[in-house]
């Protein structure tokens, strides 16, 4: 085994022999210097893994030593160690990027644990993480088979999202491939439970969760009453596990006040679910009520161009009397304007703000070899998701919003899946063209792959005839017309595609926030 490598500085080194030798005789192999200057001639030609400096020195002191090492190993840890409590040394050390700081007089544990904490924390992490998955699995596994509520579902979901979070810091993927496999067959599983609950839940007929038509009335219009400034943001395709991992950035703007989901309607697709988001009411119904502001699939022109309309005859209906904007924003240029005139937005009682980047990112994937070579699966999604959050115009816009104290209400309108198992689908020139739900009069499908509305009205949903009907796909199915089926099925193959039946995509994040 490769012993750990350690420089110890300290003017009165040769007081702490037997400290070294407690070291040594744990497998840390110590190298002992007295002096700030000799330490920076030694690591300019000596590789170490940690030093241990001490702070108060004469000639060179720690924190000079401290500067002139990280010149030459900018990456190499570093404790230091010193008899000064004062804050200002402290804070000098820490933002000098030390690794650690220890008090004299110090015992050989503390250093030992301080040494484990850099030196061993990820293996011992790791070792951790993959014995309490292991216990954890049987539980889980047994567990799925007995959800019986939307509120079982969801607590089980976030349970899945806390270990995949987990398992993914992992340098082995071992755990990580046995919670994938598990979550295909929790994904089987929920799928039936759609199909038994939904119709019941949509025609208001069982209890069930709050749906995409239903959340502005109990979550945001709450919050409109209070009578102080409120953004509503909403990230279009924002999944549960993309929340979890912006959720540290946010909460530096932003207090969590409270943090739930919903569940987006069928199908789980924008013209659908956020449609409904806005107008608080189901998709056959906005066709009933604003038959103009509806276009079916096939139909040419934008699907989601009045939800503004929307939004302000639903607000008309609750009876809401303080002023209304809405922006729709796919842009930077249109973020940066709106940040600029966000000050404007103080006196409103609710500002509506459509984010698409998400959405942007996770339809480029089926477009964009490099996306596709960057995004290949749900860990370098999330991970793809995170490195454009943390420097797009939208961290900005919600730091903006805390600094002029809006209230902030975040959410989306559905979620995506990566998707792997072409599904063949034989439809007329009417069918619709989404890859995870189809609707039309003559539709021909492998049953085994589709959860099938008995007719479109009883999902609530508008028909494009009278034999209409609608299939959504389950699990990671996709549909491909037998048409050029081979180079469809495989364009499409492991892209994150939404309009289906899945935990991914229809359980999504509802969070208000309150700026700190």
């Amino acid at each position: 085994m490769n012993r750990f490598k350690i420089l110890w500085v300290d003017d009165e080194i040769d007081l702490l022999k037997s400290h070294s030798l407690f070291l040594e005789e744990r497998g840390y192999q110590t190298t002992p210097c007295s002096n700030g200057q000799d330490a920076i001639e030694i690591i300019k030609s000596n590789n170490f893994d940690v030093i241990l400096l001490d702070e108060n020195m004469p000639g060179l002191n720690g924190l000079e030593t401290l500067q002139e090492i990280k010149n030459y190993k900018p990456l190499i840890p570093i404790v230091m160690i010193t008899k000064n409590e004062e804050e200002q040394i402290m804070e000098e050390a820490i933002g000098s990027k030390i690794t650690d700081y220890l008090i004299k007089p110090v015992n050989p544990n503390q250093i030992l644990l301080s040494l484990k904490k850099i030196l061993k924390n990820r293996d011992l992490i790791a070792e951790k993480t993959s014995r309490d998955y292991q216990k954890e699995f049987g539980k889980l596994a047994e567990k799925c088979n007995n959800l019986k509520t939307h509120q079982d579902w969801t607590k089980y979901y976030e349970k899945l999202i806390y270990w995949e979070l987990e398992l993914e810091a992992l340098e082995d993927s071992s755990m990580l491939e046995i919670l994938e496999s598990q979550k295909l067959e929790v994904n089987h599983l929920f799928a039936k439970f759609i199909e038994k609950n939904y119709e019941n839940w949509i025609n208001n007929t069982g209890e069930g969760p709050l749906l995409s038509h239903q959340i502005f009335k109990h979550k945001v219009l709450p919050k409109i009453k209070q009578h102080q400034p409120t953004l509503l943001l909403m990230i279009d395709n924002l999944r549960l596990d993309q929340w979890k991992i912006i959720k540290e950035d946010i909460n530096r703007y932003f207090t969590i006040e409270n943090e739930s989901v919903y569940f987006s309607i069928l199908p789980t697709a924008t013209q659908y679910a956020r449609n409904s988001f806005f107008a608080g009411l189901t998709p056959l119904e906005i066709k009933k009520q604003f038959p103009n502001w509806w276009k079916f699939d096939h139909e040419e022109g934008g699907k989601n161009i009045y939800e503004k309309e929307l939004l302000k005859e639903q607000c008309k209906r609750l009876r809401i009397s303080r002023e209304i904007s809405y922006h729709k924003i796919t842009k930077l240029n249109e973020s940066d304007n709106f940040i600029k005139s966000l000050n404007n937005e103080k006196s409103n009682g609710l500002t509506a703000v459509v984010y698409n980047f998400i959405d942007m990112i996770s339809h480029a994937k089926t477009e964009m070899e490099m996306i596709k070579e960057l995004a290949p699966n749900n860990k370098a999604y999330r991970s793809l998701t995170l490195s454009w959050f943390k420097n797009s115009s939208l961290i900005k816009l919600i730091k903006k919003a805390s600094e002029i104290g809006f209230q902030l209400i975040l959410t989306t309108d559905h979620g995506t899946i990566n998707v792997d198992k072409p599904s063949p689908v034989i439809g007329d020139k009417d069918s619709s063209l989404n890859l995870r739900y189809k609707t039309g009069k003559s539709l021909t499908y492998e049953n085994k792959d589709v959860i099938i509305s008995p007719k479109a009205e009883e999902y609530s949903l508008p028909a494009v005839s009278l034999n209409s009907r609608y299939i959504f796909a389950r699990n990671t199915n996709y549909f491909v017309y037998k048409n050029n089926f081979n180079h469809y099925a495989n364009f499409f193959k492991n892209t994150f595609q939404h309009g289906g039946v899945s935990l991914e995509e229809m359980i999504v994040p509802i969070i208000v926030l309150s700026p700190r």
